[in-house]
Parts: structure tokens; C-alpha cells; sequence
């Protein structure tokens, strides 16, 4: 019985230690309104509910994105996700960095986003394949088809 206190001590002190050790994400870049995508209503609900957690400056930090080490993970996600697509500066991309992630959205929106582990607490951004079928049109009827050198 002993022992299981001291573990259970050093438990959590532990846990209270590591509450000092911060990540940070960088603040997003300050964007207008008019930076932001646009897009067909539905996709737009669909984007605001499902994606954009992660990928835009409209992030909502949850109480437990502020408690070490599950607030690690969450700011990886967030920082990660605005590093590959922040649809709150979509207007700022290149039509070349739009067509690239036009592809990415199209490829990844049914099997990798969102990620498994964010929909296991945010049951609301569950995709159906309904719904995922939708993103995937949207995104491919943007993707420019190359033309042929010949």
C-alpha cells in the first residue's frame, strides 16, 4: 500500500511539473475578412464544422488544450494544420499553392481528415460519406485540369 502512494505521489507531481512546459503556436497572421475561402454554403458549414479547428485563426481552445501533455497534441494539431492549409488566408495563396491544396483537400477528405483523435471528443465534426463526397466534389471541380504539351 506503501508503494502505491509514493507512485501515486510521484504520479502526480509529475503531472503538475509538466504543467510548465508550454508549447506555443505562433498567433496566426491577422486576416480580413476578405482573405477568408468562399464557398458554396453547405461546404462552408461543413469546412466550419469539421475543419476548422485546426485549420484557420478561428480555433477553439477547449479546457483541456490548456492541460500538459494533452495540450501538447493539440497544439501540434493546430500548428500543423495552419502550416498545410489556413482557410482564414486562403485569398493570400497563389493560384498555384490553391491548386495543390484543392488536390490535398480532395485526397485526404476521405480517409485522414479529420484526424481520428479529434473526432473521438468532437462527435460534431463527424463527416458522413455523404458529406465527405460533397468536400471532395467542391474540391475537385476547382482542381485545373493540366493541358497536354501536344
Amino acid at each position: 500500500m506503501k508503494t502505491l502512494k509514493v507512485f501515486l505521489g510521484w504520479l502526480i507531481g509529475g503531472l503538475l511539473v509538466i504543467q510548465l512546459i508550454r508549447i506555443d503556436v505562433p498567433e496566426p497572421p491577422k486576416a480580413a475578412p476578405q482573405d477568408e475561402i468562399k464557398a458554396p454554403g453547405e461546404i462552408m458549414a461543413l469546412l466550419k464544422r469539421s475543419c476548422y479547428d485546426c485549420h484557420s485563426n478561428h480555433t477553439r481552445w477547449p479546457w483541456y488544450s490548456h492541460v500538459a501533455p494533452v495540450s501538447w497534441e493539440v497544439d501540434s494539431h493546430v500548428k500543423n494544420g495552419r502550416n498545410w492549409l489556413n482557410f482564414s488566408i486562403w485569398n493570400r495563396y497563389s493560384k498555384e499553392k490553391k491548386q495543390k491544396l484543392y488536390k490535398g483537400i480532395a485526397k485526404s477528405i476521405d480517409w485522414k481528415m479529420p484526424p481520428a483523435d479529434y473526432m473521438w471528443i468532437h462527435k460534431d465534426a463527424r463527416l458522413t460519406p455523404q458529406e465527405r463526397q460533397a468536400i471532395k466534389a467542391w474540391a475537385q471541380s476547382h482542381i485545373k485540369k493540366e493541358e497536354s504539351p501536344y
